[in-house]
């Protein structure tokens, strides 16, 4: 069974439609690159998985769970707690400015685990534990060393793989990546590529929109190719680039090997 399926997802904004009908499965482990043109849906899409966006239509189900069908809502407290199946690394970081670099590792979880029942009474250990794995996480991503490092004394490099760690703190199911490399220059989107490819090499499930199409051809074990909010193509990186079905995907790589 497959960990996640996207079922004919719609999303329009006033009269524009963004994302029309987009259905796509990924199976436990795998790595999903989706690529596509510049306004094209693919921020959208991963919005409209992460819940920060309301799809008009479709349906998201993950480990054979559905957590959104448009067809039966859910309430915003629903559909914040099934937010946690996601984990959603933006462009631009996003860290609290005023907090370190684990700090803005726990917090999120530590939020959460306030709200979980017999917290008052176990408090200690669940801080220790959070704690613990916040130090984890950030020596995962080579950055323990930084721990007590504010964002502005960070690289932009170091900041977004403070983001990924941050992301990774919740255990999500599925960690989404939204051109986690365009604010940064090469010597730094190096760093950061390495630290998801580690992440791929230990099975980890992510969604990655990205521009860097020779990362996403030896990273990703399925491509989806956007257009328009229609996906074109849909296949391993191998087909998709090798064997192009569409004429607007071949337009597409043509403009990459210029």
């Amino acid at each position: 069974m497959a960990i996640l399926e996207v079922q004919n997802v719609i999303k329009s904004f006033g009269s524009g439609r963004v994302l029309n009908r987009v259905s796509f499965s990924l199976e436990e482990g795998e790595a999903l690159a989706i690529i596509g043109p510049s306004g094209g849906g693919k921020s959208t899409l991963l919005r409209c998985l992460n819940f920060l966006e309301r799809m008009d239509a479709g349906r998201i189900t993950v480990r054979g769970e559905v957590l959104y069908d448009s067809e039966i809502p859910g309430t915003q407290e629903e559909l914040r707690a099934k937010r946690l199946h996601f984990g959603l690394v933006f462009q631009s970081f996003n860290l609290f400015p005023q907090y370190t670099a684990l700090r803005n590792v726990t917090l999120a979880r530590e939020l959460w685990a306030k709200k979980q029942p017999g917290f008052k009474e176990d408090k200690a250990r669940v801080l220790a534990e959070t704690l613990q794995k916040g130090l984890e996480i950030l020596d995962q991503v080579g950055l323990l060393a930084k721990k007590d490092a504010y964002p502005h004394e960070l690289s932009g490099g170091q900041q977004q793989r403070v983001a990924i760690a941050r992301a990774l703190a919740l255990n999500p199911d599925i960690l989404c990546f939204d051109e986690p490399t365009s604010a940064l220059d090469p010597e730094l989107t190096g760093e950061v590529l390495r630290v998801i490819r580690g992440l791929a090499e230990k099975n980890t499930t992510m969604i990655i929109v990205t521009h860097e199409m020779q990362f996403a051809r030896q990273l990703a074990d399925k491509l989806l190719f956007l257009d328009e909010g229609s996906v074109l193509e849909n296949g391993t990186p191998q087909d998709v680039f090798d064997n192009p079905s569409s004429e607007r995907m071949k337009r597409f790589l043509m403009h990459y090997e210029e």
